[in-house]
């Protein structure tokens, strides 16, 4: 059994702090519409009510949206998985001339603001024909720096020597990755899915531009359309932000191991 130290007298009160708006959240997903709007408000319903999640799985797009939203989030996952790792692992062993210029102007890219980038992505889909489609959405996600920055710190964390074992052998800088360095890669594959995942799953800004169609509406975007102007279904929308929530929180408790790993072991080398 462990011992309480010093630290979890700290920790435990700031955890339970962000954990707050969660359970807030479920909570309120279980009051009704006059619950919610009460002033001041409620802070536990008199009778458990399932209202809002009836009116969310009972609307006909709901599961249309849901997945959407998984269908952007797999490939987008998939391909910097993929992706990723051939940029991070030709950047970690591949000499070439410009290496670290390439690597530094690709890693100034993710200090640009979205704001800049968002008109520029969108004459580039509309010129692809991919508007109001899912491959608007997953064209732009399909490799990102950060996934080949991640990826890059890694493989240079590597002893060589279990490379050059393959090389002698025979082996080519293909058949070395997949077969040698990407099972070791574990912690890196874990933190970049869940990473990419987030970005994908929670993203409202560019479906909302590029995306007209409600059946082709991401969980987020659809969830929008229980806010009206004159009338919210805030039992609704509640219950709606715990079912797009529960893959998130899932994900990252299966994959956390991995995941500190993968941080700690990332530093700024080489």
């Amino acid at each position: 059994m462990r011992r309480i130290s010093g630290w979890h007298l700290v920790l435990a009160p700031l955890a339970l702090l962000f954990a707050l708006p969660l359970i807030w959240l479920l909570v309120s997903s279980v009051m009704s519409n006059a619950e919610i709007n009460r002033f001041p408000p409620a802070l536990w319903p008199h009778s458990i009510k399932f209202d809002g999640y009836r009116y969310v799985l009972g609307n006909a797009l709901f599961p249309r949206w849901f997945l959407n939203s998984f269908i952007v989030s797999a490939v987008a996952v998939t391909a910097n998985l993929v992706l990723g790792s051939l940029g991070g692992y030709a950047f970690a062993r591949i000499r070439f001339a410009g290496s670290k210029l390439v690597l530094g102007l690709m890693l100034a890219t993710m200090v640009i603001p979205f704001q800049l980038t968002m008109i520029p992505t969108f004459l580039v889909m509309k010129q692809l024909g991919l508007i109001d489609t899912l491959g608007a959405l997953i064209v732009p996600s399909l490799v990102t720096p950060l996934s080949v920055f991640l990826f890059r710190q890694f493989f240079v964390s590597l002893p060589r020597e279990l490379e050059e074992a393959a090389w002698i052998d025979g082996c080519g800088r293909l058949r070395i990755l997949v077969s040698i360095v990407l099972p070791l890669a574990r912690p890196a594959l874990s933190t970049v899915a869940v990473l990419t995942f987030l970005a994908t799953w929670n993203d409202l800004t560019w479906p909302l531009i590029a995306i007209n169609s409600d059946s082709t509406y991401t969980l987020q975007l659809g969830l929008t359309t229980f806010q009206g102007q004159h009338h919210t279904q805030w039992s609704a929308v509640m219950a709606g932000n715990v079912i797009t929530v529960l893959p998130v929180l899932l994900g990252f408790l299966l994959a956390q191991k991995a995941f500190i790993r993968s941080l700690a072991s990332t530093g700024l080398k080489g």
